[in-house]
């Protein structure tokens, strides 16, 4: 199996170094450092956005491109919290603390040149991971029939909601709000409209870019559309600044590795966003460290280990999202309706029925990340002057791209009604304090795990035992009743503490 695996990944890379290949993959991971040097922005905007332009694309390099922009906005995300202490998205935070005080102290090259470092080993392990994971599972392919099916999304639907950012029973409402999303327009076996309210604009349903645009694009530009602050200068980084010495590299390896492998477990569990990831290997490297006093004074390790973590759990995401068709985040679950909307059905069979996407996908994977090491260089002195357009010109710019992109989609106005629409209902959802990423979970599995529900009970001739009766299926119900019981315990005993006036346990919630 190991020699077919590197066989099946000198192909991908025959598909990925290709001219068109290669140049949608260079778009993507620039314009994703592009998206995550800047603040208010972010991947879920970026693939919103360029969701389109995928239609009239062929299915590889469509998702290289989409891809591309996911880890490459990790790359930027960075640079702005280190040089500037400005966490351009929610995983970076805690770069902050190690990373700026670095700055301060003149090695902010260094952390840049760390940063590097640890992305491109951490991204390498976790594709490794990939390539020797991913293939066992189409051992287990043909044994996945529509029961497995329906309990596999179902448990990703309890993983995305319970574990999303908050309280895990707004999470569910959220995810109930996409499941009734995902069921407007033509009933499929039926031909039966349903919940479109008599327009016949909704026949086909809710737009996944109107959805997407909307929650993630308008809506977050709402919210951040009062921010007017001024970044000050900042002194240039020349290129041998970004070069570690060879104790610092030394330094750094440990905590680089330890934060590898937090990234690899927890890129494996849907649900599990890069933001708890990030600040589980901080502390952990904070914990071992033989001086934790001095982390938040500059420390290597408190840069090395959370972008790591970050890097490492980006890619191992895709194992579970292109394997089993869970998606690990709402990022993944864009991507994973993306490929539905080129006709490519995610799960176990993926791998042997579209082998050109996955191992296509893995090799674009290196691929990226050297692109993204050599870009870094000469172009972090841009990406720090373009933190300094005024947001009055950034957000306008950015909506009228929005507004073309979801009128390309039909040529349709109702489309743009349909984004304006969502941007409002998201930015009031942002304000209760709802994470809206189970959303977009919720349309995108929704419509699966109802299809094979229905088929299940029509082999079954209606017995909802089927269910528990086949293994497989009755494990993974059973991990989800788990999985239930121990967010019940986590939320039971942080009101008790809470009631005490003791300090409150820290309860593991994602994005």
């Amino acid at each position: 199996m190991m020699w077919q695996s590197l066989m099946d990944l000198g192909y991908g890379f025959g598909l990925a170094l290709e001219p068109h290949n290669l140049f949608w993959c260079f778009v993507g991971v620039l314009i994703g450092n592009l998206i995550g040097v800047l603040p208010g922005t972010g991947a879920l905007t970026a693939i919103s956005m360029l969701l389109p332009l995928t239609y009239a694309m062929q299915p590889v390099p469509a998702i290289l491109m989409l891809a591309g922009i996911f880890y490459g906005s990790q790359y930027g995300g960075a640079i702005g919290a280190i040089l500037l202490n400005l966490p351009s998205h929610p995983p970076h935070a805690v770069t902050c603390l190690d990373g700026y005080p670095m700055t301060r102290k003149g090695k902010g090259g260094t952390a840049l040149g760390i940063t590097m470092l640890a992305s491109f080993f951490a991204a390498s392990f976790g594709i490794i991971v990939m390539v020797f994971a991913s293939p066992l599972l189409v051992s287990v392919a043909f044994k996945f029939g529509p029961t497995e099916l329906f309990s596999i999304m179902l448990l990703g639907l309890i993983a995305g909601s319970t574990m999303s950012r908050g309280s895990p029973v707004k999470g569910i409402a959220m995810t109930l709000i996409g499941l009734l999303l995902g069921c407007v327009g033509t009933d499929v076996e039926t031909g039966q409209q349903r919940f479109n309210f008599g327009l016949v604009e909704l026949s086909d349903g809710v737009e996944l870019v109107s959805i997407a645009m909307g929650v993630f694009g308008i809506a977050d530009f709402l919210r951040h559309v009062n921010r007017m602050k001024h970044i000050g200068s900042l002194q240039p980084v020349r290129f041998k600044d970004m070069r570690p010495s060879r104790a610092e590299i030394k330094e750094a390896f440990f905590p680089m590795l330890r934060g590898t492998l937090v990234g690899t477990l927890f890129g494996a569990m849907p649900g599990t966003g890069p933001t708890i990831t990030t600040f589980i290997a901080y502390a952990l490297e904070q914990k071992v460290s033989r001086t934790p006093e001095k982390y938040g004074t500059g420390m290597i390790g408190g840069v090395a280990a959370p972008e790591a973590a970050s890097h490492s759990k980006t890619q191992v995401d895709f194992i579970p999202t292109m394997s089993l068709g869970i998606p690990g985040d709402a990022v993944m679950a864009l991507l994973l309706g993306a490929l539905l909307i080129h006709g490519i059905q995610p799960g176990p069979r993926l791998i042997s029925e579209h082998p050109d996407i996955f191992w296509g996908l893995i090799a674009s994977f290196w691929v990226g990340n050297v692109m993204l090491m050599v870009l870094n260089v000469p172009l972090i002195g841009v990406w720090v002057k373009l933190l300094q357009v005024p947001y009055r010109l950034l957000f306008p710019s950015a909506l009228f791209f929005i507004c073309i992109g979801a009128y390309s989609v039909n040529n349709d106005i109702f489309a743009v009604y349909e984004v304006l629409f969502f941007g409002i209902a998201g930015a009031v959802f942002m304000a209760l304090d709802f994470p809206i990423a189970p959303i977009l979970l919720g349309y995108v599995l929704g419509p699966m795990v109802e299809e094979n529900f229905r088929r299940s009970l029509t082999l079954s001739r209606g017995n909802m035992m089927t269910f528990v009766s086949h293994p497989i299926s009755g494990t993974i119900l059973g991990l989800i009743v788990l999985l239930l019981a121990l967010q019940t315990f986590f939320a039971v005993r942080a009101r008790f503490f809470h009631g005490s006036r003791l300090p409150r346990p820290p309860v593991l919630q994602a994005e």
